[in-house]
């Protein structure tokens, strides 16, 4: 007991000697999940929208109205024709056009059905296929409204509607900073868990220390548990500050017990540390343990890459 004390305070002296560490350890998780959630939001707003309305009738103001009152779109500008409408996304100054072709309300009335039209910006290709995605969305719904309201009629035959309805128990609003800011937490976690213990063991293997370890008495599992500590009880620091953050910051409360989170975050932290301990003994400078960490995290939070094809 009194060598594996004198390995861990080692290892915090260690620690607190390495500026980049503290920096980790501190800053890091306050930045990312300062910036992060903010940032990382795919939720897109503001669309532009170019109308082509070559009806004019009831059902397409109905449809312009629908568009406009939802937070997503911005009618930019309404043109006479096709042609014109291109000008705007040739300037840059529409994302989607919107085409509403000549009878649209008689087709939609007489034959059932009728055709819109909807060209997409591909110079911002994410903002104009999400909006794009929005709007057949909405357009959807204005065509179960308007078949709702033939259904009722007189002149048309009863015809029973099932009308589904959703709520979300957690983030009601559907706001991804409540989806991200849970997500970065975990991922900085595991950064701290195996990103910080896996290199501290090269940097000892590129200055020599390892090897006065080697032939020092000490044994293995005395080893593993003064690398294993330290890093397991920064990660609960991390830990903490980042529920700090969430609740004071972005009104994030856990809801379950908050000794039960601690204690599945100390097994993932023994499982995660354990993990790169055994990795990291093939690496034996510092570059090859940063490859040994991209090889994974894209393996893990990008779908992974080395997939096995049958």
């Amino acid at each position: 007991m009194r060598i594996l004390l004198v390995i861990l305070r080692k290892e915090f002296q260690q620690i607190m000697r390495n500026p980049s560490i503290l920096r980790i350890i501190f800053m890091m998780p306050a930045v990312q999940l300062l910036i992060l959630p903010l940032a990382a939001d795919y939720e897109v707003k503001n669309v532009n929208l170019t109308v082509v309305d070559q009806d004019h009738s009831t059902y397409s103001q109905l449809l312009l109205n629908k568009l406009s009152a939802s937070d997503y779109f911005i009618i930019q500008d309404v043109a006479d024709n096709y042609d014109a409408a291109m000008v705007d996304i040739e300037k840059d100054v529409s994302d989607i056009i919107l085409t509403i072709p000549p009878h649209f309300e008689r087709d939609l009335i007489r034959e059932d059905e009728a055709k819109l039209s909807l060209a997409v910006n591909a110079v911002n290709g994410a903002k104009g296929n999400i909006g794009a995605s929005y709007a057949a969305n909405i357009i959807n719904e204005y065509n179960q409204e308007i078949r709702k309201t033939w259904f009722t009629m007189p002149e048309f035959n009863p015809v029973p509607i099932i009308d589904i309805t959703y709520s979300n128990w957690y983030n009601e609003g559907m706001s991804y900073t409540l989806f991200m800011v849970p997500g970065i937490l975990v991922i900085l976690l595991t950064l701290v868990g195996s990103f910080l213990s896996a290199l501290n063991i090269v940097h000892e293997k590129e200055v020599g220390t390892i090897e006065q370890i080697n032939v020092s008495p000490i044994k293995k599992y005395q080893f593993i548990l003064g690398k294993l500590i330290p890093f397991w009880l920064i990660g609960f620091v991390v830990l903490t500050i980042g529920l700090l953050i969430a609740r004071f910051v972005y009104g994030i409360i856990p809801a379950g017990n908050m000794g039960l989170i601690y204690l599945f975050a100390a097994v993932f932290f023994i499982c995660v540390i354990r993990y790169w301990i055994i990795g990291i003994h093939y690496c034996r400078i510092a570059t090859t343990g940063h490859v040994y960490l991209l090889l994974f995290y894209d393996d893990i939070y990008s779908d992974g890459w080395a997939l096995h094809i049958n």
